[in-house]
């Protein structure tokens, strides 16, 4: 694990990995605010939709934030809000109108299963919740929403709380990486180690695949035999005060363990 003086910028997750059963803790803000304070760029990238990425990006202390598993950045610069999209507005809206069928679909197949609390406000996916707001669904109904999704030839990445479905050539990783490049001026490809990143569940494989300073906070034990590629290093806590574990490690605190996988 490198050290804050090779560190630019971290990456991470915000449900259940800066999150603690839906609450951001002080522990975990203070943490980002750590990170920020060292002169880290802090780049939150979610599976949330852009509503959220617009008051994230402007009200936290972060250098900008992915959104909707990658479909766009959004930060704010001294001329305003910057808003990058990987589709334009047409072929955005055209996305919508075919997710609208697999969601019909999704309602009638999959009993238990809602609309995320969210979807108002997205741009690019359809999230579907199966356990934020509705009570929690069994393995093989969540492997259905997938199936689904899959069926139309759609992408769909389950996180803690919902599975997410789009149409589009794009993940967190590629956005990322694009991130990476447009802002901070940084190849991944070649500065790997300039990187970190934080996550805690299947949606974050690429990222824990590609970034060799990757962490998942505790709770991506209960994935683990779900994913291929896993965390470089698993914190000892869940959630937030995970997260602050490993925001003590890029900053220099004793190392936390090395995962085994």
């Amino acid at each position: 694990m490198n050290r804050a003086e090779h560190v630019r910028c971290l990456f991470t997750d915000i449900d259940d990995t800066l999150s603690t059963d839906g609450k951001i803790t002080s522990e975990a803000y203070s943490a980002l605010w750590r990170v920020h304070d060292a002169g880290i760029a802090v780049v939150p990238v979610t599976g949330r939709p852009a509503g959220w990425c617009d008051h994230i990006a402007r009200m936290w202390p972060v250098d900008g934030v992915i959104g909707e598993n990658g479909g766009f950045y959004f930060r704010m610069t001294d001329d305003g809000m910057s808003r990058v999209f990987l589709y334009d507005a047409e072929e955005r809206a055209e996305f919508r109108s075919r997710l609208e069928l697999i969601k019909r679909e999704l309602l009638r197949e999959v009993p238990g299963c809602g609309i995320a609390s969210d979807q108002s406000y997205r741009e690019y996916d359809l999230a579907i919740d199966f356990r934020e707001d509705v009570p929690p669904l069994p393995a093989h109904l969540i492997q259905r929403i997938v199936d689904i999704f899959e069926s139309h030839g759609a992408t769909a990445k389950v996180s803690s709380i919902h599975v997410n479905g789009w149409f589009g050539a794009f993940d967190k990783l590629t956005m990322a990486k694009q991130y990476a490049q447009d802002v901070l001026g940084i190849s991944p490809e070649d500065n790997n180690q300039a990187f970190a990143f934080c996550g805690d569940s299947p949606n974050d494989e690429p990222m824990f695949a590609f970034f060799d300073n990757s962490f998942g906070v505790a709770n991506v034990s209960d994935f683990l035999g779900q994913m291929t590629h896993h965390p470089a290093f698993i914190t000892t806590k869940r959630g937030g005060a995970g997260f602050a574990e490993a925001v003590d490690a890029i900053l220099g605190a004793p190392r936390i363990k090395e995962s085994n996988s």
